[in-house]
């Protein structure tokens, strides 16, 4: 029987205006067993390739670019999981900060951070990206920070486990938008909204694997705000915020990344500036979270993380501190620290290849 192999994809901050230290896209073998990363291949020639998405075949990767107004996708070699550049496409806005597969991975669906728009990119038969037909125009009346909501600043639009809504977190407007998908015009039409508390600053959201609940991540008062989904309609009705911090941290931090277990049994946030990973255990009949542990990240700015696949390990980018840091994931779904890091120049986002 043939063994599987694991290939990781980091992209990175690489302009001075991000203060990047980043040179494009590296990428790592990895052992399923430790954790731990060798180095394959440095891709260069790229700017700030900052959030990256995988194809469901492993056959494609794609980014986006922060800080430019476009989108790229990459042929991944089947033996060696090496990459090269397909082509690029302009996604119509400025500052693209995520992208995200509609259900039949027909469309990649790319928010523009700095613009306030959504496009849906269409893709081609052999994994290149087509022109997008139209855009997406998002309006919502703006929060109170006077310097971090300036514009609605879109940050995160993932599909949820239905497959039939893309959510939006704002950060400038306080605000998660669902979305759907009329793949006949290759546009995105609102479906729902719900208003978040004022200087918030929802980032990104995760959706319970089993559960009608969605999870957000407020970067700029640090909590988490638990949501009731209704499936049919996609609205989201609000039932707890916590605080993603320890409650005798009194210092300045933001909050990043959030991630669900797949067996729905905790949530995973990172916080920039208390510098950590918070798990918070979820009630199985209310969905509503309880802090059970927070563990340091051991570098700063704690960007991103993500499981791999067999989630036996948590994979954390450290933007500020220029490293990827590695923890065990336990059955308890608590985290135990690993030998398993290595240095990257600003790490910003982490997906898996496996076959």
């Amino acid at each position: 029987m043939k063994s599987s192999r694991l290939f990781a994809y980091v992209g990175s901050y690489t302009t001075p205006e991000r203060q990047g230290r980043g040179n494009g896209i590296n990428v790592y073998s990895v052992d399923p067993r430790r954790g731990t990363l060798g180095h394959v291949q440095h891709l260069g020639g790229l700017e700030n390739p900052s959030f990256l998405a995988l194809n469901a075949a492993g056959t494609h990767l794609y980014s986006v670019h922060g800080d430019r107004s476009e989108a790229t996708s990459y042929t991944i070699d089947p033996q060696t999981g090496r990459i090269a550049i397909l082509n690029r496409q302009p996604t119509g806005g400025f500052n693209p900060i995520h992208l995200a597969f509609d259900a039949q991975a027909r469309f990649l669906i790319v928010s523009n951070y700095g613009s306030d728009s959504i496009a849906a990119l269409p893709i081609e038969r052999d994994g290149a990206l087509g022109p997008y037909s139209t855009l997406t125009a998002i309006k919502a009346p703006l929060g109170p920070h006077r310097r971090e909501q300036t514009n609605v600043r879109p940050h995160h639009n993932p599909l949820d486990r239905t497959g039939r809504f893309f959510y939006l977190p704002c950060k400038g407007a306080d605000c998660v938008i669902g979305y759907r998908l009329d793949r006949r015009r290759g546009v995105l039409v609102e479906a729902s909204r719900v208003a978040a508390r004022p200087g918030a600053g929802p980032r990104h959201i995760d959706f319970h694997p089993t559960g009608a609940f969605a999870y957000v991540i407020n970067e700029l008062d640090s909590t988490i705000t638990t949501y009731r989904q209704d499936r049919r309609s996609g609205r989201l009705a609000p039932l707890q915020t916590i605080p993603s911090t320890p409650p005798d941290f009194t210092g300045y931090s933001t909050g990043a990344e959030i991630w669900i277990d797949r067996p729905g049994r905790a949530v995973y946030v990172s916080n920039r500036g208390h510098d950590s990973i918070g798990v918070f255990a979820i009630d199985r009949r209310t969905g509503t979270l309880s802090p059970i542990q927070w563990v340091p990240t051991h570098g700063g700015v704690p960007r991103f993380f993500t499981f791999d696949p067999a989630q036996r390990f948590l994979f954390v980018a450290n933007q500020g501190g220029d490293s990827v840091v590695v923890y065990r994931v336990r059955r308890n779904g608590l985290l135990a620290p690993t030998q398993a890091r290595v240095k990257v120049g600003s790490p910003a986002c982490i997906v898996f290849r496996q076959w």
